[in-house]
């Protein structure tokens, strides 16, 4: 979960639930809970679901593919990656996971976790129980919906990078996934256009199916065309609508869209 995040009941009266609003409202487990409108009692219930909370370290593994499955975990601060090892050795990268998303939602069907988590950076992480999520569902009408719309969004999300690796070309595909990263940093309260990566040009090439070099020379294209400046890991976004423009609609639509008024007037 995003934030100082705790499910637990801090006190009584209505104030308690007020706080847990403003510290979950950047956390996919926001829609989880509170938009239900249920009480402090059932809060009370969720926070009985959290069985850990973690501290991993840069290159630390959350689990590894092929290990039994039994809890969902949200990513409370820092940022993971997810992969798969193919069978000739290489690692595919198969996801990004920042502040306030779900991680091992894949492995429900299976058992099993289909692909590794490793962290990119110094994070936190809360580990839920799946199976007390589960009998929770029934305590708490409503819960079980909401879940099956957290996971409606990752099919979603995984649709599009289908349509991105299948039909875009690589400044396409580099571009889309910028914008991307700039509505879910945007979304957590970020900024959109000033940001930095914690995954590697190695592993954006990896999951955009480009190669490091390609990847590279993208970066220092888009920075010499004005539309973004790079300074090592630090992306600061100069013209939003030109690459908007370049990503086309895999991206961004409707209400995701990033408006050039997001850009700092020193960044034009």
């Amino acid at each position: 979960m995003a934030g100082n995040v705790k499910l637990s009941v801090a006190g009584p009266g209505g104030a308690a639930v007020a706080d847990k609003r403003i510290a979950c409202q950047d956390c996919t487990l926001f829609q989880l809970c509170l938009p239900l409108g249920i009480g402090e009692d059932e809060l009370a219930l969720l926070d009985e679901v959290i069985t850990a909370r973690r501290s991993l370290k840069r290159g630390e593994m959350l689990f590894r593919g092929g290990a039994p499955f039994h809890a969902i975990y949200a990513v409370r601060s820092g940022s993971l990656k997810t992969y798969t090892i193919m069978q000739d050795g290489r690692e595919q990268v198969t996801g990004f996971y920042l502040p306030g998303e779900l991680v091992a939602l894949d492995a429900i069907s299976l058992g099993r976790h289909p692909s590794s988590a490793k962290a990119l950076e110094s994070s936190s992480i809360c580990e839920f129980s799946f199976q007390d999520f589960e009998r929770m569902g029934v305590r708490v009408p409503g819960l079980q919906r909401q879940m099956l719309r957290v996971m409606s969004r990752e099919l979603l999300n995984d649709e599009l990078l289908l349509l991105l690796l299948g039909k875009k070309s690589a400044e396409e595909r580099l571009a889309a996934f910028l914008l991307s990263l700039a509505i879910r940093f945007r979304q957590r309260g970020f900024s959109a256009t000033d940001y930095n990566l914690s995954m590697s040009r190695s592993d954006i090439g990896n999951y955009l199916g480009l190669a490091v070099e390609t990847v590279s020379r993208l970066f220092t294209r888009f920075q010499q065309d004005g539309l973004l400046r790079v300074e090592r890991r630090r992306i600061r976004i100069h013209d939003i609508d030109r690459l908007s423009l370049l990503a086309g609609d895999t991206a961004l639509s409707g209400s995701q869209r990033i408006d050039s008024a997001e850009v700092p007037q020193s960044e034009r």
